[in-house]
């Protein structure tokens, strides 16, 4: 592996909050070391990769899509017409292709660690595969897991469970590991949650889950079961420490006081939920371990970034321009329990070296003070992306990935799994 010193610009750590010109230097892919190759990022800031905590990477080919006949009219019927008919569409072909350019946007992004949460319902054995060689053939991290759900039957559900443990007991991949998924807890029964919650806790590994999304959750939950959605997760062992929840955008303060007390990590998905209008998830009292996802939208954590403080600000003036920025950190603190560090984004000696280099002519005084103002009112372009120690974006530009001609077979890939929808 070669070794790098990277000079002439400002060392941003957001995990440690440093901000200092110095130079970097990278050995064996950590930070440390005597460095080697020059690289140049003068009038650049160099921050850790980002990460997206929640990424639904199978929607990548449903950019432009045309809308259904009959619009949706809650979030309910956006599932029923739009993703669970395009989750049923995705056959190994398009998995594969809606994972590479995914990854290769999210990359470009500055996004180096993907968390992702993955559905194809008539493709579901090796589906986790797809994904993984999708993500780790853009040189990024990832940790993967298929959405185990009853909406098609227990047997499916069955089966959903068994394409994670098979994917975490085969997973040889340096960069991708694996956990347990599930869609959500209208969607599972108990026979299945108990089945998807001891197979996680025997192979040790947490379970992503979308909890209380929309206010119908909540309902379904209390007419089915006579809890709340987390109350019903934490009674069957879905709520423990270490595991990821999205969204909690309509949990009651009972609730937010389990998730806390609970260890879990919680992804908040600002752009997604006023996408859906499902509501502002109340991100403040949840506690320090909200990180950042963008539930498909795209790989771009600072646009995500931006919203979160902009959805936060609406919300109290008490909000202020360090709140997103400490999601982005907490989703650092992500990757770095899913892959046995502190937290994936710190620069300092030992670390691993995920980072990004952004391009940016800061047009006033730049320090660790008011870092977050410039991170989340200026523009700064993602120059360089590198993970492990090795780049994979120079200059705005894949490395390895061939855009044009991976856009090209997506391009030409896409109306036919469109069309494909309209048997579901």
């Amino acid at each position: 592996m070669s070794s790098h010193t990277l000079t002439g610009g400002v060392v941003c750590d957001l995990v440690d909050g440093t901000v200092e010109p110095r130079d970097l230097h990278i050995s064996d892919g950590r930070i440390g070391g005597d460095g080697g190759e020059t690289v140049d990022v003068s009038g650049c800031l160099v921050t850790g990769g980002f990460v997206c905590a929640h990424h639904h990477l199978y929607s990548a080919l449903a950019r432009g899509m045309p809308g259904p006949g009959d619009a949706p009219r809650n979030f309910l019927e956006i599932l029923e017409r739009v993703w669970w008919r395009l989750d049923r569409a995705l056959d190994p072909e398009t998995i594969s292709l809606s994972a590479q350019i995914g990854a290769l946007e999210s990359a470009l992004a500055g996004t180096t660690t993907i968390v992702d949460h993955h559905a194809s319902p008539e493709s579901i054995e090796g589906s986790l595969d797809g994904i993984a060689e999708g993500i780790a053939g853009a040189g990024m991290r990832g940790v993967v897991c298929y959405e185990v759900t009853d909406r098609h039957g227990t047997e499916r559900g069955s089966a959903g469970v068994a394409e994670n443990a098979r994917f975490i007991e085969a997973n040889d991949r340096p960069l991708i590991k694996g956990m347990m998924g599930a869609h959500a807890s209208f969607t599972i029964g108990d026979q299945t949650m108990d089945e998807m919650v001891t197979v996680a806790r025997n192979l040790g590994v947490p379970l992503h889950i979308h909890v209380a999304e929309d206010a119908s959750d909540e309902t379904d939950s209390i007419e089915k079961y006579g809890l709340r959605t987390a109350h019903r997760l934490s009674e069957r062992g879905a709520l423990a420490e270490g595991d990821l929840i999205a969204h909690g955008v309509h949990l009651d303060e009972s609730e937010i006081q389990s998730v806390r007390t609970s260890g879990v990590f919680v992804a908040h998905n600002p752009r997604s939920n006023m996408n859906n209008g499902v509501g502002y998830a109340p991100v403040a009292a949840l506690g320090q371990r909200v990180a950042l996802g963008t539930d498909g939208i795209d790989g771009d954590m600072l646009a995500e970034a931006k919203a979160c403080y902009l959805k936060a600000r609406e919300a109290s003036w008490e909000a202020g321009v360090g709140f997103p920025i400490e999601r982005l950190v907490q989703g650092q603190v992500l990757a770095g329990s899913m892959f046995g560090e502190p937290a994936m984004g710190r620069l300092s000696a030992g670390a691993p070296a995920d980072l990004c280099v952004l391009d940016y002519g800061a047009p006033t005084p730049f320090d660790a003070g008011n870092v977050a103002g410039h991170l989340i009112f200026g523009r700064p372009r993602v120059r360089d992306v590198m993970v492990g120690g090795r780049w994979i974006v120079r200059d705005g530009k894949h490395t390895e990935i061939g855009e044009e001609e991976l856009r090209a077979k997506c391009r030409e890939a896409a109306p036919k799994l469109w069309s494909r929808m309209e048997e579901y």
